[in-house]
């Protein structure tokens, strides 16, 4: 049987940089319309963090707004909004394993098209997936009483700290995702983002910990990016938070974009 690798590749004009912006957006639209028309995915991305938020509101949200002195929502919007970007990158990352054991990134490999257009598709398809789903779930806060204090420039920054820790935890589970065969270590990644949900300042103040577990909840990258979200809504601390936000997710995409690309070139030539 022939593989993919003793196919005649095709090089040439294709793999032209003016070619590589068309083929681009043409990969990323297949995608948002595919994670569109997926249920699980946007079971995952909206529907699951949209009630996990509004149950958190009615259940613990007199609770720990009475132990805070502030409203729960200026935490627990921010920490389901993340629950809501990894949940999506996960289901994401789903896809992209059964498009790989189905054999369509082989297909895909061979046919005229830039070889970087496929892998960049992804990453442009996070970003809009990621703050499409932080718009919609930032308005169910608004409906339960979250709001801007800090302006229109800080909503926009803070619109944009979901998307940069997204694409830091997308290019993770991207990378485990092609790099290996076995669904479990997604799974393990799955379990991971949930104990970070727990252990967040999202979920309750610092102070209500045990001692022994502030300083894993308060040094978490979530918990970073729930401060800073915080701060830019409410009104707070904003440049230690956001610094450490940037650190974290740009270290994860500087550590996990070439077992990424390797991992998602071997998959294509499968």
């Amino acid at each position: 049987m022939t593989t993919v690798a003793e196919l005649p590749q095709v090089t040439g004009r294709t793999e032209r940089w003016r070619n590589l912006g068309p083929q681009t957006l043409v990969q990323t639209r297949r995608l948002l319309v595919r994670w569109r028309r997926d249920p699980v995915t946007m079971v995952q991305s909206l529907g699951f963090p949209a009630l996990l938020l509004v149950m958190l509101n009615t259940v613990l949200g007199h609770q720990v707004s009475a132990f805070a002195n502030s409203d729960a929502l200026y935490g627990s919007v921010p920490m389901v909004t993340l629950v809501g970007v990894m949940s999506g990158s996960l289901a994401g990352a789903i896809t992209l394993g059964r498009e790989r054991d189905a054999g369509l990134l082989a297909r895909l490999w061979v046919l005229p098209v830039h070889r970087a257009s496929g892998l960049l598709a992804r990453i442009l398809a996070e970003a809009v997936r990621i703050l499409a789903c932080t718009v919609v779930l930032f308005t169910v806060g608004v409906a339960l009483g979250f709001r801007f204090h800090q302006g229109i420039p800080a909503a926009i920054a803070l619109l944009g700290v979901p998307v940069l820790y997204g694409l830091g935890f997308a290019t993770l589970v991207t990378a485990a995702a092609v790099f290996t065969a076995k669904s479990g270590l997604v799974e393990a990644i799955s379990l991971g983002s949930s104990l970070m949900m727990f252990f967040s300042t999202g979920f309750v103040p610092l102070s209500a910990y045990p001692s022994w577990a502030e300083p894993v909840v308060a040094h978490q990258p979530m918990s970073y990016a729930i401060q800073a979200m915080r701060g830019l809504s409410l009104g707070g601390p904003v440049r230690g938070p956001l610094l450490a936000t940037v650190a974290w997710s740009v270290g994860a995409i500087v550590v996990f974009a070439v077992p990424a690309v390797v991992g998602y070139n071997r998959a294509s030539r499968a």
